[in-house]
């Protein structure tokens, strides 16, 4: 989680943006954005110069040649500002339109890439400001999004806004990729999904990353995500390179417009928090996904989209609108039903309302399913998360220390108090256990099992309250007996205390 000292480094870098006159919060970002990234380049490069005078042999790929030493961080940023700008402006950022190669989709987007600073005292005074900010540990490049993403109040058009990095992290623990996975977010916005399965990936996968088939493979051919909007492809394609995935495909494509033919059943693994907020006219919306769910909402095509583009035996964890649970229309029974009858619905989780606060109290659900085309749905998995470490107003405050957070705290399991706070522990762990102790769950848990029989029966329903049975408080009955000898008994403290009372203030 984000520290203190690092939120007021980066409310200063954001502030100084705005009295230099850039308001929109989204070009405050892709700014930071491409200076971090430049900087992050420096620190890279400084090790690997390091590293070939501790060996002796040079560098066969620098980032910065002899005649570019002028464009890395630590040489411009103590430069005069008028020199710094001159810098940064003329070389800085045609470098890096160029740089990766054409054939690189870093290189694609980032050929449009704009400087917008408009000054040097404001470009000095921010390369001052992120200097501070070590660039070196993954957390800390998350950490910065996480924030920089947060700052951004408002949700897009199409109702877009940013996922939690714990969720994230949670569905990829549960759907724990592997080293030849193909992985697709098709609503990718800064590509947070993938980069926590890349991080996964590295943590788990460790010793398989170093075959060169399986480096090459997750460098190369295994991140794909879309997004029709260029500035988060750009934001997106740099915070994978950042997390040191060298050519991820991250590219511009209106996923819900275009056929999905071309991309059909050619990925293991989506992850996606796709926009649910808004509705497509049917003469705008791909003819392919028409013909699986006849609506005109985006968050059912979504669903549609994801059954296409899974190969057989892709699994996929996705967040849904609770309405995509329960809505009585044909297209969301149909979906239901193929979930449950033609594929593997495996689990509904059950998200807290507050989770996307401030952006929205939406109630969400995360669906976990196979491709199979067969069925194969025995019981649904149903957990319903009342807590998710941060508290559920808007102003999201952390409710344990920060090593108790998440889905993997530090130390001793959590106890029953701080779980009271942090269900996602309990999720994974209970989740490994869906075939087995799970099933014999009572339906007054948190988590329990749903035979399909039963939810066929009731319509398709996946919202967890359909089977959730709610525990009783037992009702004590006495005699009436026994309650007059009671008000009986009353009565006469009450006559005591009363002739206790005259007789005080008699004397």
């Amino acid at each position: 989680m984000i520290t203190g000292e690092l939120k007021s480094k980066v409310d200063r870098v954001w502030n100084a943006f705005w009295s230099g006159g850039i308001a929109n919060p989204l070009e405050v970002m892709e700014q930071i954005t491409y200076l971090l990234f430049v900087k992050r380049l420096d620190e890279i490069q400084t090790r690997k110069d390091r590293k070939a005078r501790a060996t002796g042999t040079p560098d066969p790929s620098p980032f910065f040649t002899a005649g570019q030493q002028d464009l890395r961080w630590q040489n411009f940023k103590v430069k005069d500002p008028e020199i710094m700008y001159g810098i940064v402006a003329d070389g800085l950022f045609p470098y890096l339109r160029r740089m990766g190669g054409d054939a690189s989709t870093y290189a694609h987007h980032m050929k449009d890439a704009r400087f917008t600073i408009p000054g040097p005292g404001l470009l000095a005074k921010v390369v001052d400001l992120l200097d501070g900010i070590s660039m070196d540990a993954s957390d800390t490049k998350g950490d910065i999004y996480e924030y920089m993403l947060a700052k951004i109040a408002t949700s897009g058009q199409n109702g877009q806004f940013r996922t939690p990095r714990h969720i994230i992290d949670l569905m990829v623990e549960m759907t724990r990729p592997g080293p030849r996975d193909v992985i697709c977010d098709p609503a990718c916005g800064t590509a947070g999904f993938l980069v926590q399965a890349a991080s996964y990936l590295r943590r788990v996968h460790r010793e398989d990353l170093l075959e060169a088939e399986h480096r090459g493979h997750f460098n190369e051919k295994m991140f794909h995500g879309f997004d029709f909007d260029t500035t988060m492809l750009r934001i997106g394609s740099m915070n994978m390179l950042l997390h040191g995935v060298e050519n991820p495909d991250i590219r511009y494509r209106d996923s819900l417009g275009e056929s999905a033919a071309g991309e059909a059943e050619r990925y293991s693994l989506i992850l996606a928090n796709p926009p649910f907020a808004g509705s497509l006219d049917h003469d705008s919306t791909a003819a392919d996904l028409q013909r699986i769910a006849r609506t005109k909402k985006t968050e059912l095509l979504f669903l549609a989209l994801f059954l296409r583009l899974l190969k057989s035996g892709g699994r996929a964890a996705v967040i849904v609108p609770d309405g995509v649970l329960f809505g009585a229309t044909k297209a969301h029974r149909e979906l239901r039903r193929v979930l449950v009858e033609d594929q593997q619905l495996q689990a509904v989780v059950k998200l807290p309302s507050g989770v996307f606060k401030p952006y929205a109290g939406v109630s969400t659900a995360i669906l976990l399913f196979q491709r199979t085309d067969s069925g194969g749905t025995d019981h649904v998995w149903f957990y319903d998360v009342r807590a998710d470490g941060l508290s559920l107003d808007d102003k999201r405050n952390d409710l344990l220390p920060a090593d108790r957070l998440g889905v993997r705290p530090q130390g001793d399991p959590l106890t029953p108090e701080e779980h009271a706070k942090n269900n996602l522990p309990d999720v994974l762990a209970r989740w490994a256990e869906r075939e087995g102790t799970e099933r014999d769950r009572a339906r007054t848990e948190q988590s329990f099992c749903v035979p399909k029989s039963e939810i066929a029966a009731q319509g398709y329903d996946l919202s967890l309250n359909r089977y959730k049975e709610v525990v009783h408080e037992e009702t004590v009955t006495r005699r009436p007996g026994e309650i007059l000898a009671d008000l009986e008994r009353l009565n006469e403290e009450i006559a005591k205390g009363t002739a206790e009372l005259k007789g005080m203030l008699a004397t």
